[in-house]
């Protein structure tokens, strides 16, 4: 049923919905010339009225309203592909502004070929303020989210603050790129090819990292500790060589070492260096560096160290009956 009606909204193939658009036409233009006045004469009688209240309707107008709805309907379907078509031409647009900037379209047509209809039908109106006043309140309550993901969107794509093809970070923890924007969600592809559908609504009241809102660039950090006894300044140099020799490694901003602090087992370093382009990864340059300082510490003799704990027992020890050695107690 759902399929009949969309068909006769919107019918699909081209040469139908002309065909019908033009069978439409002639019927209308027919009924105007007074070619169907014997039909009207049959059917436009007090017997086949309905009335309501001081409303009646006929099975002629019935009939006739049917044809005029239908007559509506398609050539708001024949507008719609044609403005839909105009817009999917504008490449200068991306494509979420232009499926955004289509929603648009699609409602207003269909809004004013909605109350077109009715005019045709022959409503009044101004009868329909009340009821559509408790119909506007009952869909506040009812489809307030979609309203809000809706208006969301339209402020995403009037800021421009989030895009097709941006790399995005959620405060839930979800990254990925953004694949389509849609009037009521955005598709973000994770990095395991998981494609999730988050609300606009989230985009705007949560707290987004947008690593490519002004530029592509990424900062990488990766902490170092070395051994007590090895020679710390020979240390900072290796680990600066790594970063730079990296082929990824920005020029500028440059690559920087700096000493953090006198660990419990290692004096620790951090070394911070960028990429130009984060959407191409950070974890494998990341890996890359750090296999890097690991040969370079190996071959010039720098030790990574483990925690290590010295245990120091005060007084001489015992042996008790099980052999084992316990403190001897003083005084």
């Amino acid at each position: 049923m759902a399929n009949i009606w969309l068909k006769i909204v919107k019918p699909g193939r081209s040469a139908a919905k002309w065909l019908l658009f033009l069978v439409l036409i002639s019927i209308v233009v027919a009924t105007y010339l007074g070619y169907f006045d014997s039909v009207r004469q049959v059917l436009d009688t007090p017997a086949l009225t309905l009335r309501i209240g001081s409303f009646g309707f006929s099975a002629y107008t019935l009939l006739s309203s049917i044809i005029a709805i239908a007559l509506v309907f398609w050539t708001t379907a024949i507008i719609v592909d044609t403005v839909e078509h105009r817009i999917s031409g504008i490449q200068s647009m991306r494509a979420a502004n232009r499926a955004l900037v289509l929603k648009l379209a699609q409602i207003v047509i269909y809004l004013v070929a909605f109350l077109v209809g009715l005019d045709f039908v022959g409503i009044d109106l101004t009868t329909l303020t009340v009821f559509s006043g408790a119909v506007g309140i009952g869909l506040g309550f009812g489809l307030q989210k979609i309203a809000s993901n809706f208006i969301s969107g339209l402020i995403l794509l009037m800021e421009k603050s989030i895009e097709e093809g941006d790399l995005i970070e959620l405060s839930d923890g979800t990254f990925g790129y953004i694949r389509r924007a849609s009037a009521r969600y955005t598709l973000v592809e994770t990095f395991d090819s998981k494609e999730i559908l988050v609300p606009n609504e989230d985009l705007i009241t949560s707290r987004v990292v947008n690593w490519t809102f002004s530029n592509s660039s990424a900062r990488i950090e990766i902490e170092v500790g070395v051994a007590y006894d090895s020679d710390i300044d020979l240390a900072h140099d290796l680990i600066l060589a790594a970063a730079r020799e990296h082929p990824r490694c920005a020029i500028k901003p440059e690559p920087a070492c700096f000493l953090r602090s006198f660990g419990d087992s290692s004096v620790n370093f951090i070394l911070h260096f960028w990429v130009e382009d984060v959407t191409l990864g950070r974890w494998p340059t990341q890996s890359e560096v750090m296999f890097s300082i690991w040969r370079k510490f190996k071959d010039n003799g720098i030790e990574i160290p483990f925690p290590q704990r010295d245990l120091h027992i005060k007084g001489p020890l015992n042996f008790n009956r099980s052999g084992e050695t316990t403190p001897s107690k003083e005084g």
